[in-house]
């Protein structure tokens, strides 16, 4: 491959992991992009666990063997099966000097190591003889200064055998997917911060409004259950007021636990924080009683809180009879009435929007004319599933 083919192969490479929307899209990027670049039919990228002691790859691509996942679960090598690394592992490089690329064969190594000293023959070897390979090509990936993985490229018996050319190329792959990586921790961190409330760590309100669109258009495309619980914490500003913000931000962050496991019982819930004293559960496809069951220990957990004087906590939900769900809006609305009301009443249990019966919770909907729901509220008393 030309200088020139080379200079487009490290552009092709930069670009498509530049494109990539997940850690997953750009370690596949970076692996496809690497191997085209060097010629070879399968390559992969692993990731260094210091504190498990492990390689654990992330991706494989190309002409995989039948023990070999796209993505694995739980592809991992101890780091002492390979020696040729664990120099590197509590280097740090602050302006160059990163450690060089080096070359294998199925036969043993192809030429000294980067450092100079002969190559290691062990289980990368094996593997390389196990899967029919002829021979590969592995580039620490330093990132922050830090090994942080490698890139490894492999060909299949016959094929030419990389040289030092190619293992000095791909130490350059190597860097530009380091900077790849990089730029993907930077957004994803980005979008965190951007949808997680930084107090709890819980989801914040843009985040619940976002899945909230969604579950409502699978409740009108598949008939999805959708439930909405809305919590407020009581005793918040009395907190604030008598021992400080910093012990309400306390009770805050112990609520947002007590929400967060109390979630953990409904699969796929997500558990937030809209706002001040504001708190809900969005919960997808489970039954509606067993969120009311979730909301209920909510409930008993919140007021056995030091501090704090427990929760109120409404529920809407599209099982119950609240009439036709068509916006994230209305369901939202419904959820909120029934928590206010809770708080009104000062009910200990949650109040359930459109549960009719004796001295039930009620909430009752009009349509006004331009379709908005309308919430008429009645006679409330928290309910126990």
């Amino acid at each position: 491959m030309g200088e020139e083919s080379r200079l487009h192969a490290v552009v092709t490479l930069a670009q498509g992991m530049a494109a990539a929307q997940s850690s997953r899209e750009s370690w596949r990027a970076a692996a496809l992009g690497a191997c085209h670049a060097l010629a070879g039919n399968f390559a992969a990228l692993s990731v260094w666990e210091r504190e498990l002691g492990r390689l654990r790859v992330l991706v494989n691509v190309g002409e995989r063997a039948a023990d070999e996942e796209e993505f694995p679960e739980a592809e991992a090598y101890p780091v002492h099966q390979f020696p040729e690394i664990t120099e590197f592992l509590h280097e740090r490089w602050a302006g160059g000097g990163e450690p060089n690329a080096w070359v294998e064969t199925a036969e043993g190594p192809a030429h000294e190591s980067s450092a100079g000293r002969p190559g290691y023959c062990h289980q990368r070897v094996a593997a390389l003889r196990r899967r029919g390979r002829g021979c590969c090509v592995v580039a620490p990936v330093v990132l922050h200064g830090r090994a942080w993985g490698e890139l490894y490229v492999a060909r299949p018996v016959g094929a030419p055998v990389f040289g030092r050319a190619d293992a000095d190329f791909a130490t350059v792959l190597a860097s530009v997917v380091a900077a790849g990586i990089a730029q993907t921790e930077r957004l994803e961190e980005a979008r965190r911060l951007a949808f997680t409330d930084a107090l709890t760590g819980l989801a914040n309100r843009r985040a619940v409004d976002a899945h909230l669109d969604e579950a409502i258009e699978r409740h009108r495309r598949d008939g999805a259950v959708v439930s909405l619980v809305v919590c407020d914490l009581n005793g918040l500003k009395r907190v604030n007021d008598t021992l400080g913000h910093a012990v309400g931000d306390r009770l805050l962050e112990r609520f947002g636990s007590v929400l967060s496991l109390c979630g953990a019982m409904l699969p796929g819930a997500l558990a937030a924080r809209l706002g001040g004293d504001e708190f809900c559960l969005l919960v997808v496809g489970a039954p509606v009683d067993d969120v009311v069951r979730a909301a209920d220990e909510l409930c008993r957990r919140a007021a056995e809180l030091e501090l704090g004087e427990g929760v109120a906590c409404g529920i809407a939900s599209t099982a119950d009879a609240i009439g036709p769900v068509r916006t994230a809006r209305r369901l939202f609305r419904l959820a909120d009435a029934a928590q206010y009301r809770a708080k009104a009443v000062h009910a200990d249990r949650p109040v359930v929007a459109g549960r009719e019966g004796p001295d039930d919770p009620v909430v009752r909907l009009a349509e006004e004319p331009s379709g908005e729901a309308v919430v008429e509220r009645r006679r409330f008393r928290g309910r126990r599933a």
